[in-house]
């Protein structure tokens, strides 16, 4: 399982003073950055080879501004192309969001998925 912390951050608040919901994807996205290494050490944009398929959100509870939250990241499953990535997001003690993601190994040139690396998919079934 991976962990990331946030500290929400006033811009990321909505009129009610709860983090508003188009941030939490973007939340579950930067906790992806250790998976991203995996396949783009560097994470350098010219050799990028992930592409997002899909992605999933549900809203739990209400997430707020006055406290620090922590995304739970881990792999639900690796398939020869593609995983799944599962989220949570605790706050207080409290599960609040659970996300999922959808990513497939990439090639933008050719523009079509590739066959998950060995040494790649034992990494992501580690996070499993």
């Amino acid at each position: 399982m991976l962990l990331y912390d946030i500290s929400p951050r006033f811009c990321e608040t909505d009129a009610m003073g709860h983090i508003n919901n188009t941030v939490l994807p973007m939340w579950f996205e930067a906790a992806r950055g250790a998976i991203f290494e995996l396949f783009n050490p560097g994470q350098d944009l010219s050799k990028w080879n992930l592409i997002l398929r899909k992605i999933d959100v549900d809203y739990l509870a209400q997430t707020s501004y006055e406290h620090p939250a922590q995304v739970r990241t881990r792999i639900g499953h690796v398939g020869s192309s593609s995983f799944v990535v599962e989220h949570e997001l605790w706050q207080e003690g409290e599960l609040t969001v659970r996300g999922s993601a959808v990513m497939i190994f990439y090639d933008y040139g050719a523009q079509q998925k590739r066959t998950i690396p060995p040494e790649i998919r034992a990494e992501l079934q580690k996070l499993g």
